[in-house]
């Protein structure tokens, strides 16, 4: 089983913060979306970044990483500025959707990661993973008064689930961990942008016929 010190220091740096600058900009870019005020992009990327973290770092009974790493809140910040300070139309409808996927993929990672980190099982770990990246996102809708993913045919919880649950496997058949990283982030990726491109569902519940 893997320890935090063993795991911290390789997959940390990137996967934390690449999953909290692009969560960050899809809180963001919702609000820009409705042509809400400086503060309220800000607000927004800052839950939206650290919403999935805040609730698997409870649940493993680790520190809250954003309330001790000042980093983690000046990226959410910095972001939402930088949002604030372009033109609209450098943001296309579906800029949304693809900084969305990419924190998916990241987070779901990282998450996963971070739960083996403080001896978390396989299973429970892969689940942290989509914790990880899932919350974010739905505390984001749900504030933007949007459907939540959650309750959406696409594929999204899936592609999470996929990345989480591959990195964990790739681990436990002995690959290093940013290998095992690496090709799980990517796989999650692709088969959110597969689902955001061909508009890819799951089946819908149709009941007993």
């Amino acid at each position: 089983m893997l320890h935090p010190p063993a795991f911290l220091p390789v997959a940390a740096p990137w996967l934390d913060m690449a999953g909290l600058a692009v969560f960050a900009a899809s809180g963001a870019l919702a609000a820009a979306k409705r042509g809400q005020t400086m503060v309220t992009l800000a607000f927004f990327a800052l839950v939206t970044g650290v919403g999935g973290g805040t609730v698997r770092d409870l649940l493993i009974g680790a520190p809250v990483f954003w309330t001790h790493d000042a980093r983690a809140a000046g990226v959410c910040l910095t972001v939402a500025a930088l949002i604030w300070v372009t033109p609209q139309r450098w943001w296309s409808d579906t800029a949304l959707d693809w900084f969305d996927a990419l924190g998916l993929a990241a987070y779901a990672v990282f998450g996963a990661a971070k739960a083996l980190g403080y001896g978390i099982p396989p299973l429970p770990a892969a689940l942290m993973g989509v914790v990880t990246a899932c919350v974010g996102g739905i505390i984001r809708d749900v504030l933007a008064g949007e459907p939540s993913i959650l309750m959406r045919p696409e594929i999204y919880v899936t592609a999470a689930a996929l990345a989480a649950g591959l990195y964990v496997a790739l681990l436990l058949a002995g690959l290093p961990l940013l290998v095992a990283a690496t090709i799980a982030a990517s796989a999650g990726f692709a088969l959110r942008a597969a689902a955001i491109h061909f508009r890819l569902a799951l089946p819908s519940y149709r009941g007993r016929r």
